[in-house]
C-alpha cells in the first residue's frame, strides 16, 4: 500500500495550462476522489500519478520516494478505465491472468491469485466465458480483476463506472467501495459526480480550471465549502448564495441584510470589499409566519417526505428543503430563518469563504 504526496503539481500542453500547481496528500489506504466539472484537469492529475503524463513541473512521492520522472511500468500502479479495455479475443479468465503471465509469473502462482480475485469479485462462473457477451458490470468486474491480481501499491480509476446506467452504477458503487475497505488499498478516483464523490470518498479534492479549490472529508466540503465554486458544485440542490452590500469585521457574529439582521459563525477575519455572499444549505432554512427575511414562495417540488420550496427574496431566489406536510402556497410570502452554525460568508470578489469559528479548519486549495 501507498501514501502519495503531491506537491505543487504543474502540467502544460503548449500555451494551454491543464493542472496549475495542485498540491494534497493521499494516505495509506485512503479512497480518495478526484471530482470536478470536465476539463478541470483531474484526468490529467490522475495521468501523471501514474505515469501516463510527464509533469511540467513539481513532485510525486509514492512511498516517500520521488517519481514524476520514472515510467508507469516502475510505479506499481494499476489502472482501471472507464471504457475497460479488455482484450477481446481471450476469455475472462486470460483477461485477469494477462498482467501475471506477461510477466513471467508461474502458472500455478497465475492460477491461485485468479481463483482469489474471482472468488472476491464473485465472477467465479464466468472464468471461461468470452468477455464480448458480458455486461457492462460484468465487464467492469473483470477490468477490476485485471487490476487488483496484480497486488499493486494503488489503484488509479478514471470514471470506471461512467458507461453504466444509473440505476448500475449505485450498485457498482457499492461494490467498489466494500471491496476497496476489504483490500486496504490506495486508490485514487475520478469522477464528476459529486454525489458518487460523497458516496464513496474518504477525502475529496474538487478541481475548477486546473486549481485545487478544496479539498478534505465529504462532511467538511459539504458543510464549509472553500470557494463559491465548491458551494455550487456540490449538493443537490447546491447551497443558496445570496448577494449584498455590507461590512464583515473580524468578531462580528451577524451581518445585516436589507432590514435583517442575519447570525452567522463568528468571523475570524475582515472581508476585503463590501461585495459579500450569505451562503445557506436549502436544509438549513426554517420556514414560518414569520422570519428573519420574507419571501415569496414560487414553486414547490414534492420528493416524498421532503419537499423543495423555491423562494424569491429581495436578495435573490432560494430554495429550501421542508418536510413534506410544510404548508406552501405560491404566491403567498413566509418568514425565512436561518440556523447560524452552518452558514457560510464568502468575499464576493474573490469568491472564497471568509474564516470563521465554523470553517478555520478547511483546506483550501
Amino acid at each position: 500500500m501507498a501514501e502519495i504526496v503531491i506537491r505543487n503539481l504543474r502540467k502544460e500542453f503548449g500555451a494551454f495550462t491543464a493542472v496549475q500547481g495542485s498540491s494534497f496528500t493521499i494516505a495509506d489506504g485512503e479512497f480518495f476522489m478526484l471530482l470536478g466539472p470536465s476539463g478541470c484537469g483531474k484526468t490529467t492529475t490522475l495521468r501523471m500519478i501514474a505515469g501516463l503524463e510527464i509533469p511540467t513541473s513539481g513532485e510525486i512521492l509514492i512511498d516517500g520516494e520521488e517519481v514524476s520522472r520514472r515510467p508507469a511500468s516502475q510505479r506499481d500502479i494499476a489502472m482501471v478505465f472507464q471504457m475497460f479495455a479488455l482484450y477481446p479475443h481471450l476469455n475472462v479468465r486470460k483477461n485477469i491472468a494477462y498482467p501475471l503471465v506477461s510477466q513471467g509469473v508461474a502458472k500455478t502462482e497465475v492460477a491461485s491469485r485468479v481463483a482469489e480475485v474471482a472468488r472476491i469479485l464473485r465472477i467465479e462462473h464466468l472464468l471461461d466465458k468470452g468477455v464480448g457477451g458480458l455486461s457492462g458490470g460484468d465487464r467492469q468486474r473483470v477490468a477490476l480483476g485485471r487490476a487488483i491480481v496484480r497486488r499493486p501499491k494503488a489503484f488509479m480509476m478514471d470514471e470506471p463506472l461512467g458507461a453504466l446506467d444509473a440505476e448500475f452504477r449505485e450498485t457498482m458503487a457499492e461494490e467498489l467501495r466494500a471491496l476497496h475497505d476489504r483490500m486496504g488499498a490506495t486508490t485514487v478516483y475520478v469522477t464528476h459526480d459529486q454525489l458518487e464523490a460523497m458516496q464513496m470518498g474518504d477525502k475529496i479534492v474538487v478541481m475548477n480550471h486546473g486549481v485545487v479549490e478544496q479539498f478534505g472529508k465529504p462532511q467538511e466540503i459539504y458543510d464549509h465549502p472553500a470557494t463559491l465554486f465548491v458551494a455550487d458544485f456540490i449538493g443537490s440542490p447546491s447551497m443558496n448564495t445570496l448577494r449584498f452590500e455590507g461590512v464583515a469585521q473580524a468578531g462580528a457574529t451577524d451581518v445585516t441584510l436589507g432590514a435583517a439582521r442575519i447570525s452567522v459563525p463568528q468571523l475570524q477575519e475582515t472581508a476585503s470589499t463590501q461585495s459579500l455572499v450569505l451562503g445557506v444549505r436549502p436544509e438549513h432554512i426554517t420556514l414560518g409566519e414569520t422570519g428573519d427575511l420574507p419571501a415569496q414562495v414560487l414553486a414547490t417540488e414534492y420528493l416524498g417526505t421532503t419537499q423543495i420550496i423555491t423562494l424569491e427574496t429581495a436578495f435573490g431566489p432560494l430554495k429550501a428543503r421542508a418536510p413534506s406536510g410544510q404548508p406552501a402556497r405560491v404566491g403567498e410570502t413566509l418568514g425565512l430563518s436561518f440556523t447560524a452554525p452552518k452558514l457560510t460568508l464568502f468575499d464576493g470578489a474573490t469568491g472564497r469563504a471568509l474564516r470563521s469559528a465554523a470553517n478555520a479548519g478547511v483546506h483550501h486549495g
